[in-house]
């Protein structure tokens, strides 16, 4: 829930920005591009807001154009030049090398604040929810009340319009004593309700004028971005910015339909039109129901739409092509905005992964994770190209769990904590959950049982703010230790599978600019086997919450011949999902697609 509070906090403020933006490009161009493109502009908005509850992120555009370009391309070159993967060099690494240890964390309930504003957001939901059922309901009564339009001179003029703006779909008109401004009502089978005041001071060219600005709601069916302004309003009721975005939205909706009715009419009434609503505006008002469509606003609005009426020339063929030229730029600039609201909004929960420049192959290898959802990322130096099954994933940033240690080591050798010579600490005789954390440890036993009271120790020795400076310096994850203690078992620290093959490769070729000896020590403490074609290093990782096993990481590199593969494999399940059963995954896939 308190994810959720602070994903919806941080999407408000990119979609005020936003808002913020394309009111200043409409000002800035509103005499460059149309009524009715000025009116479109406002569905980026409605989609950006409904962006924060999708179930899935949104892939960004440049990754969609590069998988488009890299389908079925995977390299029959570099990694495979390694030779044969033999698993048996990497089992060691859940037995006894690298074991997967893992204490449970237990995670307790939402923050009070979290709980307090989720829960005053939802009230004021529910509120308006409310209103629109109301709403809906009092349209059922005009419906129940409404009789078919009787007056012949009307529906006369009725049909005259149809046929002059080309309408053929077959569109009902009612009158109603219990509505003072026309409004029509529909998403599927539009509908006019005319009052019957309007009827009984029927003024032809006045009547004429209103039924073809209802009309023109219903052939750009009109009704669907009402309900999602409806909708709109209802989610983010509490957000002034997008209040005031909705209403300017609702002006230009008219506007654009004032324009639509004028480029049916000839130059000489469009001063008529505009007269029609001078002298309605004090008759008309503002619809009562959120769904409808209406010939009313209030006194801005009206006098909005006057102007625009006093102003209108219809557009010339190059206007036109400048008005879409613009929207495609901010049609551009929608694509690629849209995908911050679903993935980096919640505390950078996913990691933007630039793989437009890179040599990116995506894998089918769903058959090897089975009941588990997960991914596999593969670096070869060599061909200096990526393989990665289920990119979602694969950018998803969770708990490094034990692969954490790898970096809090060095950082305890960097810093002069521990040494490659000195790295010994001993074991205060508190009874730890598994045997082998039993008895005093140095970086290589620590390491490979993943001693969790050992690297306790070493983080509480090194400090919080040298931990967190060197995590900024390595940029490692979402670099948060807010937790403060134990922030990688299943808590405010993240990772994703992609950062973790290329902070490995950074690692591996010191591009941390530390001692040499330091990393040297390092690598030999997630050693896991060597022989005189290959090096294989690796680390396992559980996750384990109110003791089910719902994190599991394998993560490592093979060296050969001056060949390096880095590897990353993470999975997600209710339980068994752990550092041992990752291992087993990488294994296998190394074997049966990489080195067969």
């Amino acid at each position: 829930m308190s994810e959720f509070v602070i994903r919806f906090f941080i999407c408000n403020l990119y979609l005020t920005g936003f808002i913020c933006i394309l009111l200043v490009i409409k000002h800035l161009f509103r005499h460059h591009i149309s009524a009715r493109i000025q009116f479109n502009l406002w569905f980026f908005m409605l989609a950006l807001q409904l962006i924060p509850f999708l179930p899935f992120h949104l892939p960004r555009l440049w990754d969609v154009l590069q998988l488009a370009g890299s389908l079925n391309t995977i390299s029959e070159t570099g990694i495979r030049a390694i030779g044969r993967f033999d698993p048996s060099m990497a089992q060691s690494s859940a037995t006894g090398w690298a074991d997967s240890f893992a204490v449970s964390v237990s995670h307790g309930a939402p923050s009070a604040l979290s709980f307090l504003l989720c829960s005053i957001w939802v009230t004021g939901v529910f509120g308006m929810l409310l209103l629109i059922l109301r709403s809906r309901w009092r349209i059922k009564q005009l419906k129940a009340s409404a009789l078919l339009l009787q007056n012949r001179q009307v529906f006369s003029l009725f049909r005259k319009c149809t046929a002059l703006l080309h309408m053929t779909s077959n569109i009902s008109i009612y009158s109603t004593a219990f509505l003072k401004s026309p409004v029509t009502v529909g998403l599927l089978h539009p509908r006019i309700y005319l009052p019957i005041h309007l009827i009984s001071d029927y003024d032809e060219k006045d009547m004429k004028y209103i039924l073809l600005h209802e009309l023109e709601h219903c052939r750009y069916k009109d009704a669907i971005p009402n309900f999602l302004m409806t909708l709109a309003g209802m989610l983010y009721w509490f957000n002034p910015v997008v209040w005031y975005a909705l209403r300017e939205m609702r002006t230009d909706r008219e506007v654009a339909c004032d324009s639509a009715v004028l480029q049916n009419l000839a130059e000489k009434d469009y001063e008529d039109y505009g007269t029609t609503l001078i002298n309605f505006a004090e008759r008309i008002s503002l619809s009562p129901f959120p769904f409808v469509s209406g010939l009313g606003g209030n006194i801005g609005q009206m006098k909005k739409r006057i102007i625009n009426i006093a102003s209108y020339q219809p557009s010339s063929s190059r206007q036109k092509m400048r008005g879409f030229c613009i929207y495609v730029l901010i049609a551009l600039m929608f694509l690629t905005s849209a995908p911050l609201l679903s993935t980096y909004a919640a505390n950078q929960e996913y990691y933007n992964f630039q793989s437009v420049e890179k040599n990116v192959s995506y894998l089918d290898l769903s058959s090897y994770f089975g009941e588990y959802n997960g991914s596999f990322v593969l670096y070869d130096t060599a061909g200096d190209r990526w393989e990665i099954y289920n990119k979602d994933a694969a950018t998803l940033r969770v708990s490094p769990d034990s692969t954490y240690k790898i970096y809090e080591g060095l950082v305890g050798l960097e810093t002069g904590t521990i040494s490659p010579d000195a790295s010994r600490m001993t074991w205060d005789g508190t009874n730890q959950p598994f045997a082998a954390w039993n008895t005093d440890q140095d970086l290589n036993s620590a390491m490979h049982h993943s001693v969790n009271w050992y690297f306790d120790a070493l983080e509480k020795s090194i400090g919080l703010p040298t931990m967190q400076s060197y995590l900024n310096q390595i940029n490692y994850g979402n670099r948060d230790l807010s937790a403060k203690t134990s922030c990688w078992m299943e808590s405010s620290l993240k990772i994703s599978p992609i950062e973790q093959v290329e902070l490995l490769k950074d690692l591996n070729t010191n591009q941390f600019s530390v001692k040499q000896s330091n990393i040297d020590a390092i690598k030999n403490s997630i050693c896991i086997s060597s022989d005189s074609e290959k090096t294989i290093y690796g680390k396992t990782g559980t996750g384990r919450i109110n003791g089910h096993d719902i994190n599991g990481w394998f993560i490592g590199y093979i060296e050969a011949h001056n060949h390096t593969t880095y590897f990353a494999l993470n999975i997600q399940g209710d339980d068994n999902a752990t550092g041992e059963k990752a291992t087993e995954l990488t294994r296998s896939i190394l074997s049966a697609e990489f080195f067969p």
